[in-house]
């Protein structure tokens, strides 16, 4: 009976903290893909590249700070306008 109790209570734990550490995962991916699509988009206007710098290193300060849903916003914002600014290069 104490080895099903307490097996109950190991798994309720993990799964109560599953979403923490998938959340921390998707700022992380976000922000690798930030990096991987900065090094492979080429030119774009300088001025661009700045801002997106910026917001990286505030999703980064956010993370640090763990603030995972700040950085998960932030990250998202900016590959939703890498992807707008790739779509318009490519004429679509």
């Amino acid at each position: 009976m104490k080895r099903t109790a307490i097996s109950g209570l190991f798994i309720a734990a993990a799964l109560l903290a599953s979403p923490v550490f998938a959340a921390d995962d998707l700022c992380t991916t976000n922000l690798q893909k930030i990096d991987d699509n900065m090094a492979t988009s080429g030119a774009t206007s300088e001025g661009l590249d700045d801002t997106i710098a910026e917001h990286v290193k505030d999703a980064k300060a956010a993370q640090a700070a763990g603030n995972t849903e700040d950085c998960i916003a932030i990250t998202s914002k900016i590959l939703e306008r890498q992807e707008k600014t790739e779509k318009g290069s490519n004429g679509q």
